[in-house]
């Protein structure tokens, strides 16, 4: 089947889809006349309730179908007066993909790039288009690559494939967009079951969670472990009426399969002649690298202090990825990434071939024996004030929570945030110290030192195990006894000892935790010594069978700022 008539068979289906909500509505209605006119009114009554009810949702989600897609999507509007050359560069690439430049940029923080378009009449009608460019393409990509991307999503609105390819593509997102919109008003009324009932249980007083997880809704008697609040049957209207949505819209997503494919590698091949083959290609591999990357630095980075309530400094939330991308000691992992591009998970519903089938065919091309790319500026030179730019794109995108947390530079950060995350690791081992009456004082008036000296002596005095009894346990390890109880605990007890033991370097050594862009955070001592193997061998013995604590109590003695370092 050519990809015209495809693209005909999948807009075919897709009023198919739209004639399926006034269907639904039909047979409801037809129930309630039926009930009306052979049953009498005591059936008739519930019938019609029960087709109003589930009525309900069929007729929102119809005023949703076709309706506006990726409005809600945050992002930092660039206008062409702040952002001339930007503009000037999509609205000449729009033109060699013969389609219209979109209506609006939108600078997002995402590793993607991607048109919106508000479509009406099964989106036969166009509307209102928004171009979403996210930052870290703009810090990783060069400027060829970006010129690649943005080629190949405006190419989806051309006439490059076929006529309906622009028809086909907006229908798939009005499809989908109805599809969640069922899901969101789901989840909306489970969540406002979900707040009465948390609100009924905060005025049962001080033991109503309590009462409640005695009568089994709160908890998992097996393992112990609390669960999400009961939420009864809200929702149960919109996930019923949702199915024979969802059904047809398997069907029409499988239906269109093919088409879809066919209008991804119709826009690849726009955009390698456009932009060029090779930039293409290495804007493939790039893409799938910064996605990656991106994910890795927003985890380990950026968000490193928020449950210290730390962000790093201004315009560092988005634009600190390129530290991570130009550190030395990641070249080699990014090289590797590059090579053999990671696969995301894979899923039947998918648009997109494999990225290593797209990169085959387009590196089949023919070579057009472009400028070499090796030159070329980087993709944020594009913009006017970059280090502004990715600087409101804070304000548009975090949440005013986000946005009130305290902003120190990245050394000073990553210190006080890996500081707090050890504390958090050592509260078992110091609460359990007070549970065994080890330690007196009220938690937050003992030091890491006191804690530390205070198990020691514990440990000596032969408490070892008395302690380790209080740390929290797994169902499996509360029954154990024995040797294999105290291998159970061992894990925990030596994770509990190493945290609390740099806590204590931290406090009485001056040690601090360096920031690393190729490797994690270490714990180091004003000398410049690494404390990471150090501890690790003072703190395993002390938690053996029979423990001895030489070995810790040296390491924090010849760590003492007093003494030499050698």
């Amino acid at each position: 089947m050519g990809t015209s008539l495809r693209a005909l068979r999948a807009l075919a289906l897709l009023a198919g889809f739209h004639l399926l909500a006034p269907a639904l509505l039909g047979v409801l209605l037809g129930a309630c006349a039926a009930a009306w006119v052979w049953a009498p009114a005591a059936v008739a009554a519930p019938v019609t309730g029960l087709s109003v009810l589930l009525g309900i949702p069929v007729v929102r989600g119809a005023l949703a179908l076709g309706g506006p897609g990726h409005a809600d999507i945050a992002g930092l509007p660039l206008t062409a007066a702040r952002q001339p050359e930007l503009w000037c560069t999509v609205r000449s690439l729009a033109e060699r993909c013969g389609t219209r430049a979109p209506d609006a940029i939108l600078l997002t923080g995402d590793a993607n790039a991607g048109v919106g378009e508000d479509t009406r009449f099964l989106g036969l009608r166009p509307g209102t288009r928004r171009l979403y460019i996210g930052a870290p393409l703009l810090t990783g990509l060069t400027e060829p690559q970006l010129h690649a991307v943005l080629a190949h999503e405006l190419a989806h609105y051309g006439n490059t494939d076929t006529r309906l390819a622009g028809i086909t593509h907006r229908g798939r997102d009005s499809l989908l967009r109805t599809v969640e919109t069922f899901r969101e008003r789901e989840h909306k009324r489970i969540d406002k079951a979900r707040t009465r009932r948390e609100g009924h249980e905060g005025r049962e007083g001080p033991d109503g969670r309590e009462k409640t997880i005695a009568k089994g809704r709160g908890d998992d008697s097996r393992t112990g472990e609390e669960t999400e609040p009961e939420t009864g049957r809200a929702g149960f209207t919109y996930r019923l009426m949702a199915r024979p949505f969802l059904a047809y819209a398997g069907f029409y997503l499988r239906a269109s399969h093919g088409a879809a494919r066919a209008q991804e590698l119709a826009a690849d091949r726009a955009a390698a002649r456009i932009a060029g083959r090779d930039a293409t290609a290495s804007a493939l591999r790039e893409t799938a690298v910064l996605d990656a990357a991106h994910d890795f630095y927003m985890s380990r980075y950026a968000t490193l202090g928020v449950r210290a309530g730390l962000l790093p400094p201004r315009g560092e939330v988005f634009g600190g990825l390129r530290h991570l991308l130009t550190a030395p000691g990641r070249q080699d992992e990014l090289a590797a990434l590059r090579g053999e591009p990671p696969a995301p998970e894979p899923s039947p519903y998918d648009t997109h071939p494999p990225l290593t089938d797209r990169i085959r065919l387009i590196e089949a091309l023919p070579d057009e024996r472009r400028a070499a790319e090796a030159g070329a500026r980087p993709a944020l030179a594009l913009l006017r004030e970059p280090e502004h730019v990715l600087a409101e794109l804070e304000n548009a995108v975090l949440t005013p929570e986000a946005m009130a947390l305290e902003r120190l530079d990245w050394p000073e950060l990553t210190h006080r945030a890996m500081y707090a995350l050890t504390a958090e690791g050592a509260r078992p081992l110091r609460d359990a110290l007070a549970a065994a009456e080890v330690t007196q004082a009220p938690a937050g008036e003992r030091d890491a030192a006191a804690d530390l000296t205070a198990f020691l002596d514990s440990v000596d005095d032969g408490r070892l195990w008395r302690i380790a009894g209080h740390l929290p346990k797994s169902p499996e390890a509360a029954r154990a006894t024995g040797r294999a109880a105290r291998e159970f605990l061992r894990p925990a007890l030596y994770a509990g000892l190493r945290d609390l033991t740099e806590l204590a370097l931290a406090e009485t050594a001056r040690a601090r935790w360096e920031l690393s862009w190729s490797e994690p955070a270490r714990l180091l001592l004003p000398s410049g010594d690494t404390t990471e193997e150090a501890v690790a061998r003072a703190v395993r013995p002390a938690v053996d069978d029979v423990p001895d604590t030489a070995s810790l109590r040296d390491l924090l003695r010849t760590s003492s700022p007093a003494a030499p370092h050698c």
